[in-house]
């Protein structure tokens, strides 16, 4: 295979991946009438994490106490990120919530590029959601809003827990690991919600498919493409987040956006990209080599959920 044919494989894999995460996410909504929020969100982390556990095979031993501590803070991170995303979106469109859920990384990747110009991305950024609000905040519910807001901080807590646990753990380990305990700490409230419509086979079956495009298949895609894609480029493409959410909720919700709003999320995409690259080392000139990993200072803010 060609570099060239093999970084249009790489970014067909993550756009790929993208798309599967935010699908997932209008999948969860249908899921919402049925089994709830904390069950969609049972369903999602519970299955997730069983696969990913047969997936991975962690190993439990031979850890000391940072490494468990570091899980910990990763799953309760996953735990409260996922439960307050899917609040929100129960609440306001698909597209709205991740332009303002990403609003948390994209502060973080700000902080972190320590540039003037990533402040200027930071401002376009605001501007996009001013601009939102001007489209559609008086149509948006206000819980909403606050909910993706605060499942942006989640998010961003979530990304240096990510880079925390992914240097302490081989491969996709300590995913799988804080996976299974953001289950275990969803679990007693989806039961307490959902009860026994959690186990109807048209329930699980959706569960299933959730947990597959928002959890399995997108991780999977996403660490095929860092072995042939510099993370640089990476990043700049999960930027893609917010359209490709509104995308999802106008083909499967059916949610309509107002010209002002696309506007808004072009604007806050358009920011995400800046931001990324001002975030981008340039020491000597160097480009992050493919196969690299992302760091906390390397900050994608569409990484996955």
């Amino acid at each position: 295979m060609t570099g060239t044919s093999g970084r249009a494989t790489a970014v067909g894999l993550v756009l790929g991946g993208a798309l599967s995460v935010h699908f997932g996410s209008a999948v969860a909504a249908l899921l919402f009438p049925r089994v709830g929020v904390p069950g969609t969100v049972t369903l999602r982390l519970a299955i997730g994490a069983v696969l990913m556990l047969l997936v991975c095979r962690p190993r439990l031993r031979g850890h000391d106490r940072a490494d468990w501590l570091a899980v910990g803070a990763f799953g309760l991170a996953l735990a409260g990120m996922n439960s307050v995303f899917y609040q929100a979106i129960e609440r306001i469109p698909l597209g709205p919530a991740v332009t303002l859920e990403v609003l948390g990384p994209l502060t973080l990747s700000v902080l972190t590029a320590r540039r003037w110009t990533a402040w200027c991305w930071a401002g376009l950024a605001l501007a996009g959601v001013a601009l939102l609000g001007r489209g559609g905040f008086d149509r948006l519910d206000p819980v909403g809003v606050a909910l993706a807001l605060a499942a942006g901080a989640l998010w961003a807590a979530y990304i240096v827990c990510s880079a925390w646990v992914g240097g302490r753990f081989p491969r996709a380990d300590g995913l799988a690991l804080a996976l299974a305990l953001a289950a275990v700490v969803t679990l007693p409230f989806g039961l307490a919600d959902a009860g026994a419509r959690l186990w109807h086979p048209g329930v699980l079956a959706l569960g299933a498919g959730l947990a597959l495009l928002a959890s399995v298949l997108p991780y999977t895609l996403e660490l095929l493409a860092l072995r042939r894609l510099a993370t640089s480029t990476f990043a700049v493409l999960m930027s893609l987040g917010p359209a490709l959410a509104a995308l999802a909720g106008w083909l499967i919700l059916g949610q309509a956006l107002h010209p002002v709003e696309v506007l808004a999320i072009g604007l806050v995409v358009v920011a995400s990209i800046g931001a990324v690259r001002a975030a981008v080392p340039r020491a000597g000139g160097a480009t992050p080599r493919p196969g690299t990993p992302l760091s906390a200072t390397d900050v994608p803010p569409g990484a996955p959920r």
